[in-house]
């Protein structure tokens, strides 16, 4: 067959899938700009909201692929292919994997929620899920935990989220509460001025706001007061302390008693009992 009959035949052919083959081509360099630059401008977007690294860099990328994905099922359909059957095979597939990884999931969600919403940063001091510590990381999936004993915890984020957080160092300053009961006997107002002497006394304290004596109560075996005490959120413990020790030595050294739980009992004889002889 020479060139002429070999054109004649086929020639058609070569132009038609020639013509689609280079656009095929352009379409898949003009997809790969166009996925590069929304993926960066998805970085640039989530970078100046703050949101977490590890969360822009796969929203990045996700964008990217999803892109190009795209492309190729359009490239498939210039060339006769029925992209109907690749979407039920995805769409199946995702479903499958969905079920799947439906904990995982879960977590990666609420690991954006965290991430997005912010009820916490690392190095907060939280109590989330029944665990009390400093948070170290927030990952995509888990969030870590230092205790104050030096344990790490790793907490998926579905757990966290899902539970009442107390972020515990949110506030700049924290109030210090100390529970005491003194003796019925005692003054009412002489023993408020030793414990308001006592709380004003504690180093560490803060003025603004004024410590405070509040009357709590009027208890089985004692008159229930409570000292409060405010201070920088990183002096709690020291001055928790600090105010526990001062209300005990204040009362001793007035001479107010603390009384403990007690109980009389009364054996009384029946009026009738026989005597013994």
């Amino acid at each position: 067959m020479d060139w002429e009959t070999f054109w004649n035949v086929y020639g058609e052919l070569i132009v038609d899938y020639g013509t689609r083959i280079i656009g095929v081509l352009v379409l898949l360099f003009v997809a790969w700009i166009i996925a590069g630059w929304l993926s960066r401008m998805v970085n640039r977007a989530m970078s100046k909201a703050q949101v977490d690294e590890t969360l822009t860099r796969f929203v990045g990328h996700l964008v990217r692929w999803l892109v190009i994905l795209l492309a190729v099922l359009a490239c498939l359909g210039v060339f006769g292919v029925q992209t109907t059957s690749f979407a039920a095979v995805i769409g199946a597939a995702g479903l499958a994997v969905g079920l799947a990884f439906q904990g995982t999931l879960s977590n990666f969600a609420a690991g954006v929620m965290l991430l997005v919403f912010r009820p916490f940063s690392v190095g907060d001091v939280i109590n989330a899920a029944g665990v009390l510590g400093k948070v170290q990381a927030i990952e995509l999936f888990t969030v870590a935990i230092d205790t104050f004993d030096n344990r790490r915890i790793i907490i998926p984020n579905s757990a966290v989220f899902g539970s009442t957080i107390e972020n515990i160092s949110h506030h700049p300053t924290r109030r210090a509460d100390v529970d005491v009961g003194t003796d019925y006997t005692a003054d009412i107002d002489q023993t408020r001025e030793v414990l308001m002497a006592a709380a004003k006394s504690v180093e560490g304290g803060l003025e603004d706001p004024a410590p405070d004596v509040f009357l709590a109560g009027l208890g089985a075996s004692s008159v229930d007061w409570s000292v409060r005490v405010w201070c920088n959120s990183g002096d709690f413990g020291a001055v928790k302390q600090a105010t526990t020790r001062a209300v005990k030595k204040a009362l001793d050294d007035a001479g107010i008693g603390i009384p403990f739980p007690q109980m009389d009992v009364h054996l009384d004889s029946p009026a009738n009992a026989p005597s013994d002889n």
